[in-house]
């Protein structure tokens, strides 16, 4: 069998979790973009606008139309921020707060599911793995080394 390179099953093992958590998320009539926008506003002071792009790895305009999307539905309001006047705070509806919830526990099931299929050592060595390849990007110690 022939090995793969390790951007080939990053790469395939991140669209088939997109996947899967699409299809949770259109059992909620939503998205796995809007799911993980939830979880990343907070919940309680709401979330700067600009910060929710860099915090998800989001383009600006593909959280534009997310956020477009998630106002619609009701699930969030922008409100001006109070510390700054020019910027604006993503708050969380009643409706988004339950929707967020949804995202919590889908994603909690799918790392449970995880933890005990691999074990928690193996996780930690996948976490650590990740982490150096994170690192060597940021350092920029791939092709300029």
């Amino acid at each position: 069998m022939k090995k793969k390179t390790i951007d080939h099953v990053l790469r395939s093992t991140w669209q088939a979790v997109a996947k899967m958590y699409n299809e949770e998320a259109t059992k909620h009539n939503s998205t796995m973009a809007v799911g993980f926008a939830l979880l990343s506003i907070d919940p309680k002071k709401g979330t700067p606008s600009t910060s929710l792009g860099p915090k998800m790895g989001m383009e600006a305009t593909g959280l534009s139309r997310t956020l477009k999307s998630m106002e619609e539905k009701k699930l969030i309001l922008r409100k001006p921020n109070p510390n700054d006047g020019r910027g604006v705070l993503i708050h969380l509806t009643e409706m988004g707060k339950i929707n967020r919830d949804a995202s919590r526990v889908a994603v909690k099931k799918f790392n449970l599911a995880i933890q005990n299929e691999v074990g928690s050592e193996s996780l930690e060595n996948f976490h650590l793995v990740i982490e150096k390849i994170n690192d060597l990007i940021k350092k920029n110690k791939i092709f300029n080394f």
